[in-house]
């Protein structure tokens, strides 16, 4: 079947699904959902305790490049590895003693911290030359749940638009705006617009490279 320009229905990018979840209880089934669209190669939305944010499967090359081009990213641009649980961050970086202690202190929370790569995270996750990946815990029950459920962690990147100074806070805007670049839209409510305070601990000091939602004094 045709529609007008010629263009095929089979042809047509497929529209995102809409997910309304509660922001202290969601529900199972519909983060359910959502894990087994990711679990299949979708990217999504989703909140976090920053602000809203792109998520896809860690191992799928195809969703890096559907990142790269909802955002307008070079291959410079290095994702972030959303993780349940401090546990499971710990798989995919290596840190030292003085670092542990300030990532444990400051997560779950608005921070995104530089490590040195374990051999789990994929090559082309890794910054080329320092061999490191950005890793992050969120403060977010629908976040969280969705990255229990996945039990791995999400390739992530803020879902800042190009030409846009802040994030969009509310989930029918993203629906309305990336209808046909999203497998799925979740939406808690509004979210915020400051993305997480980035720290590099990569070469054993902490070095503060973007001041976002978390506290960056206590690692000053």
């Amino acid at each position: 079947m045709r529609v007008p320009g010629g263009i095929r229905w089979s042809n047509l990018p497929c529209v995102a699904k809409y997910f309304d979840v509660h922001p202290d209880n969601p529900q199972p089934r519909s983060i359910g959902q959502v894990v087994g669209l990711i679990r299949d190669g979708g990217v999504v939305a989703y909140p976090t305790d920053s602000c809203f944010a792109l998520g896809a499967r860690m191992g799928d090359k195809d969703v890096l490049d559907r990142l790269r081009a909802i955002r307008h990213l070079d291959e410079r641009h290095h994702f972030t590895l959303m993780c349940r649980d401090f546990a499971q961050l710990g798989q995919f970086v290596t840190i030292n003693n003085a670092s542990f202690r300030a990532v444990k202190a400051a997560t779950p929370g608005p921070y995104t911290f530089i490590l040195p790569a374990t051999r789990e995270v994929p090559r082309r996750l890794l910054h080329p030359k320092k061999r490191t990946v950005g890793v992050r815990i969120p403060d977010h029950v629908v976040a969280q749940a969705i990255l229990a459920e996945l039990g791995e962690p999400l390739v992530s990147t803020t879902l800042l638009l190009p030409g846009e100074e802040e994030p969009m806070t509310q989930g029918w805007e993203i629906k309305e705006a990336l209808d046909h670049q999203l497998d799925a839209v979740v939406d808690s409510g509004e979210c915020g617009t400051e993305p997480t305070t980035v720290i590099d601990l990569s070469e054993g000091e902490p070095e503060v490279l973007r001041v976002g939602a978390g506290d960056p004094a206590r690692f000053g």
